[in-house]
């Protein structure tokens, strides 16, 4: 996928392996597995990475922090991609970059997990020389303190961005109020500085509403995470009640 292409992924919270595969099954590209605001655990985690990978989607993991131990042991399980909350300078995002490649680039340590074959020679190798190369990195800009250094932080080697609306409307001191003017300027000057630096540009829509999807797309982000497994299965288990 080119950097002009929009990708729609969405979020997995819950820990279920049936949901993990219905949610690949339904066409997602890439479902992000969710350590920050969930209750699964490490080894769950592997157990969801390898059925979203089988079933032939990104398998991706928005770690709880910029935790360089916590990116190394969801790499080793075999994440194509790597999700950092709350990145908000450039030494924040370094670490993330450090913490996601190994030597020379970064200062990922060397395991013999899933994504290195279990130590099989040649998948090691290929993992090594080849497929860790490829592994994507996404931070997400959810505070004010990141706004004012956005450039520093895009400017730096990673693949794209996904605003956390929610966090980031808090931090500004309007919670949920995703129409104020303060916050749309906000979205505006994140999302110019990201075509500055040809970034993908990300958006995590929580409810499942096909409006925002395409007025997201319409705004220029090429980058979608569409709601995530219980507010899907909320929504839905709701609809015969709707009109009581």
């Amino acid at each position: 996928m080119s950097k002009t292409d929009t990708s729609i992924g969405t979020w997995l919270s819950l820990y279920s392996e049936a949901i993990a595969e219905v949610l690949v099954n339904a066409g997602y590209e890439w479902v992000t597995i969710d350590l920050e605001h969930s209750a699964i655990t490490i080894d769950q985690a592997e157990k969801l990475i390898r059925v979203i990978d089988l079933a032939g989607a990104k398998p991706y993991v928005r770690v709880s922090s910029n935790d360089e131990v916590q990116i190394k042991r969801v790499l080793d399980a075999g994440a194509k991609g790597i999700i950092v909350p709350m990145v908000e300078s450039k030494k924040d995002v370094l670490a993330a970059i450090n913490a996601t490649n190994y030597p020379p680039k970064g200062t990922r340590g060397m395991g013999l997990a899933r994504a290195q074959g279990y130590g099989e020679a040649k998948a090691k190798n290929n993992y090594i020389q080849n497929t860790s190369n490829q592994i994507e990195l996404y931070i997400q800009i959810e505070s004010e303190a990141a706004l004012n250094h956005l450039d520093e932080i895009f400017s730096q080697d990673i693949d794209g961005y996904m605003i956390g609306p929610y966090d980031l409307s808090s931090s500004m001191g309007i919670p949920g109020d995703f129409l104020n003017p303060a916050f749309i300027k906000a979205e505006e000057s994140i999302l110019e500085t990201a075509r500055k630096y040809d970034i993908k540009r990300g958006y995590h829509i929580v409810e499942p509403d096909l409006e925002q999807l395409e007025l997201r797309k319409s705004q220029g982000y090429n980058f979608i995470a569409f709601s995530v497994d219980f507010r899907m299965l909320d929504v839905m288990a709701r609809t015969p009640f709707n009109n009581d």
